[in-house]
Formats: structure tokens, C-alpha cells, sequence
């Protein structure tokens, strides 16, 4: 079983519901181990759009990453996601960011996720469930992570 930390966010209908229904269609194909609270953020990128809601949560599956990527991208189809403009508007949004210890660089999927470590509304959520969990490329805590990130921008 593989330890896994996913991103969550929600920034069109209802966000809270549209984060509740991703996790229990995700609880279908994994083990669900702990959800933060979901955090009310403003967009990053394209700015024309509705703050989001974002969350983070810990599952363990024995999938291998890619058909977990593949049941992600289901999930998210199934729900209403639709990609038009980049970093625009969505429905859900459900992004792998941390795989165990592992680094992958595949076609498709890139673990850990490579913008996590900029990204407030990744860490903030991320650090009330994981705050020791390790970065494996830069071999720094994502409480470390969300300090320095934090500093920056104060």
C-alpha cells in the first residue's frame, strides 16, 4: 500500500460539496485517512475567475500511479471538469502530490508535484495533515516548505 497526498480545490457551484463528493468517489478506489479543513483561497495565474476552496488529503492505495492518475481524471470528468483555459475555472481539481518517497517523472504525471513547494493554498492545507512528511527533492518538511513560503511573501 502506498502512502499518498493529494490537492484538492473547487472554484465554481458549490466548492465544500464538490470537495465532499470528489473524497467519496475517491474513498471508492482508496483508503481515505485524513481530510484538513478546506481553506477559502484566490486564485493564482488566471485572476478573472472566483476564489477557490482547496484542501489536502491522505489516502493509501495499492494501485500503481499511473491507474491512480487514470481513477483522479475519471473522477474529475465524472463531476463536471472541463479544460479550457489553463489554471482557469473549474469544477474540481484533483492533483497527486506526494507518492510514498518517490520521484516520478513520467509523460502525464510528475511526482512531487512540481509547483506544490511555491504554492500557499497547496501547503497551508497540506501541512495540517502532513506537516513531517518529506519533499524528496529538496529533502524538506512541507511545515519547512510552508515557513519559507509564508516568510516570502510577508
Amino acid at each position: 500500500m502506498a502512502d499518498v497526498y493529494l490537492g484538492l480545490g473547487s472554484n465554481l457551484g458549490d466548492k465544500a460539496a464538490n470537495l465532499a463528493t470528489a473524497l467519496d468517489r475517491i474513498a471508492a478506489f482508496s483508503t481515505v485517512l485524513a481530510v484538513s479543513s478546506f481553506h477559502a483561497t484566490d486564485p493564482v495565474g488566471y485572476l478573472d475567475q472566483d476564489r477557490f476552496l482547496n484542501a489536502a488529503a491522505h489516502v493509501s492505495t495499492d494501485l500503481e500511479p499511473a491507474a491512480f492518475l487514470a481513477r483522479l481524471l475519471e473522477t474529475e470528468l465524472s463531476l463536471g471538469r472541463v479544460r479550457t483555459i489553463v489554471n482557469g475555472p473549474r469544477i474540481i481539481d484533483l492533483d497527486i502530490l506526494l507518492w510514498d518517497s518517490l520521484v516520478i517523472d513520467t509523460p502525464g504525471l510528475s511526482v512531487p508535484h512540481p509547483r506544490m513547494h511555491q504554492r500557499l493554498f497547496v501547503l497551508d492545507p497540506l501541512v495540517e495533515i502532513a506537516p513531517d512528511a518529506l519533499h524528496p527533492r529538496l529533502q524538506r518538511t512541507i511545515r519547512q516548505l510552508r515557513e519559507t513560503l509564508h516568510s516570502s511573501t510577508v
